[in-house]
């Protein structure tokens, strides 16, 4: 029996919750008649089991033509009509408040039976717009959907502009992130332009645009009113924005995180922080640790202020050495973005390029550093691999990301290979792993490993984080730097600034912000391979391992030939890991080995050299074994899934203009 055969049985049955998984199963096979279909979907809403798989079900046969009266009045009765008395007492309140709003000049709204759009509620995120019309239902849309679309900050130099915005989230964002007229001594209020003015109050059904309109901070336009902008306030209204001070960047006025996050080492970072240093748009700072320093530095704060309130309670006035911390107190500015925020407004040199008579608000430039950053895998359910990483777990776990309503995030890639062996150059010349020395030292790490295990660029698409998000490749901030930075400012909401035309740290021009980095825009760094510290077979063991991310962000193999891949081949990878093998035997016989001891009779001793090499082929031979587990379970299907079980995907890459390309892009 099929899945549909076994449905109508199990209905026959009165077994409902088997029945709807049935038919549910049936329509995700795609194998029905439309007369199936409508039959499926009008069990599962009757039954009252699963009624998104209906309700789609209707959507796409209305839409495709196919029982269109059937449909709609099953739509229409399941999930307008009891939804009209929310949504028309909805609009009947925007009305009333847009009908006293000064800086919009229609008063002509229609009945709310007369709109040119129904709204049918979806669930309880979104809804399916409907155009009696045009007789069709447009895609799914959710209005608080936390992603910025458009770059409605790309030029400061008059008052932002933004045509038919119809995102709660994205209408918030402007509302919060514009500054006020009075605070930066001139005409800055938001202009919202919109062709339909009956589109545009149709949507005051699902909109609450009463909440943005206390501090008259928006003026809205229709069609030909655009021609109107910029309104001269002082002649039209009489109002001298002149003569208002510009009033200072506040801990409280910051609302948006840039989160850059790091992939591993050596992958740039340092790179775009020098980019993007001295943004007048940007409360910026370089990596910072996200050890335990950054929650403890938050948490050291709070218990100042708590110890302050005590002292209020009992009669006693608190005060504090720093005037901003002061402010904050007395302000109420205690979560932990504010105090975030604080902690980098009291940086030395960080807040000498800040605008402070900028239209908007400037964003938080965060860079969370780790020491190390660690993948796992594991088995899941159905055979399926499960991405497993301790610093992705702290990160989403801290209550300082969640306090940002608004975050945009994007990770830099830097070609696997090259960044891989020169991490390996960093902890073999910089850290002295090999060298002996009088303390017993670190080891070096299996990092041909760690690189093929490291997936910091799946993304769960509905985890918060990574909703509004973007990878950007250090090679093509290198090799097309204008390209790339005016696309990067774009995404992330910024203009681009003459400060993001070359690297510096604190202002002060190409600087090596590193010992070894290269500067500024110097692409010596795009084509190193490195070739003292990685082994071909090294590398075309990563490149295997990661050979769908290298076809999804437009890298070519260099080591490894693209083609199938047996056993017996990643046998011999393996035995190829010489160099990493050679400099983990040194770093473990100079650092740890030959200051290590043994008392087998009480007697203590140092290790013997058989000893030492017997140790030493004992860690060869884990590190072997893991990694010929780790390449023969990439073998097959690369699919991932975090530890909830939800589908990873690639973070998307950052798409560049080809008119701006100065040169090719990299391969």
């Amino acid at each position: 029996m099929d899945a549909l055969q076994i449905a109508r049985r199990m209905a026959q049955l009165n077994r409902p919750k088997e029945a709807a998984q049935a038919y549910t199963l049936a329509l995700h096979q795609n194998t029905l008649a439309p007369q199936e279909e409508l039959e499926a979907a009008a069990y599962l809403l009757q039954s009252g089991e699963n009624y998104l798989a209906a309700y789609t079900t209707f959507y796409n046969l209305y839409n495709r033509n196919l029982f269109r009266d059937d449909c709609l009045s099953i739509m229409t009765g399941a999930f307008y009509v009891p939804n009209i008395k929310p949504q028309k007492n909805r609009y009947e309140k925007n009305c009333a408040a847009l009908r006293k709003y000064p800086y919009l000049f229609r008063r002509d709204f229609p009945a709310f039976e007369d709109l040119p759009i129904r709204f049918y509620p979806f669930d309880d995120k979104g809804y399916l717009p409907f155009s009696p019309a045009r007789e069709r239902f447009d895609p799914y849309v959710d209005f608080n959907h936390p992603v910025i679309s458009r770059n409605f900050f790309h030029n400061l130099d008059n008052p932002i502009l933004a045509k038919d915005v119809y995102s709660q989230y994205e209408l918030e964002y402007l509302y919060d992130n514009v500054r006020p007229s009075e605070d930066i001594g001139r005409e800055n209020h938001i202009y919202l332009h919109y062709d339909s003015w009956e589109t545009f109050c149709a949507y005051l059904q699902v909109l609450n645009i009463r909440q943005l309109l206390d501090k008259k901070k928006i003026v809205f336009l229709f069609g030909e009113e655009l021609s109107r902008y910029p309104i001269d306030f002082k002649e039209e209204y009489g109002i001298d924005y002149s003569q208002y001070p510009v009033k200072p960047i506040g801990v409280q006025d910051i609302h948006r995180l840039i989160w850059h996050t790091q992939l591993s080492s050596d992958n740039g970072g340092d790179f775009f922080n020098e980019v993007f240093d001295n943004h007048p748009n940007l409360l910026f700072m370089p990596s910072v640790m996200m050890d335990d320093s950054t929650e403890k530095s938050i948490q050291k704060v709070k218990d100042m202020f708590d110890e302050a309130d005590q002292l209020r309670s009992s009669g006693g006035a608190p005060t504090f050495d720093v005037p901003l911390v002061q402010k904050c107190y007395w302000s109420g500015a205690r979560s932990d973005k504010d105090i975030l925020v604080m902690l980098f407004m009291l940086q030395d040199g960080y807040m000498d390029g800040l605008d402070q008579a900028a239209r908007i608000s400037p964003a938080l430039f965060f860079q969370p550093h780790f020491g190390n950053i660690k993948y796992d895998m594991a088995h899941g359910e159905h055979d399926r691999t499960v991405l497993l990483c301790k610093e992705y777990d702290k990160i989403h776990d801290s209550p300082v990301f969640k306090a940002f309503k608004y975050i945009k995030t994007f990770t830099p890639l830097r070609r696997f290979t090259t960044s891989e062996a020169a991490t390996f150059r960093w902890q073999i010349e910089k850290r002295d792993l090999i060298a002996v020395t009088e303390k017993k030292g670190g080891v070096a790490s299996d990092l041909a490993l760690d690189r093929s295990l490291n997936r910091s660029f799946m993304i769960d698409p509905e985890d918060r984080l990574y909703k509004d998000s973007v990878l950007v490749r250090f090679e093509d901030g290198k090799t097309n730097p204008e390209a790339t930075f005016r696309a990067l400012a774009a995404f992330l909401d910024l203009p681009y600034t003459d400060s993001m035309t070359y690297c510096s740290s604190q202002g002060v021009h190409d600087v090596e912000t590193a010992e070894g980095n290269v500067v500024g825009f110097d692409t010596a760094t795009v084509y190193r391979t490195y070739d003292d510290y990685a082994t071909d077979d090294e590398r075309a063991f990563i490149e295997f391992c990661l050979r769908d991310a290298y076809q999804f962000y437009g890298y070519d193999f260099h080591y490894y030939d693209g083609g199938p891949v047996d056993e017996a081949q990643i046998e011999k990878w393996v035995e190829g890991f010489t160099k990493i093998n050679k400099f983990i035997a040194l770093s473990w016989k100079n650092n740890v080995l030959s200051q290590a001891t043994v008392s087998p009779d009480g007697n203590e001793r140092e290790l013997s050299e058989d000893e030492q090499k017997e140790f030493l082929a004992k860690i060869k031979e884990k590190h072997d074994k893991i990694r010929l587990k780790l390449a023969k379970r990439l073998m097959g299907d690369l699919y991932f899934v975090n530890k909830n079980g939800q589908p990873l995907r690639m973070m998307p890459l950052l798409k560049l203009d080809p008119a701006l390309l100065k040169e090719p892009l990299y391969h």
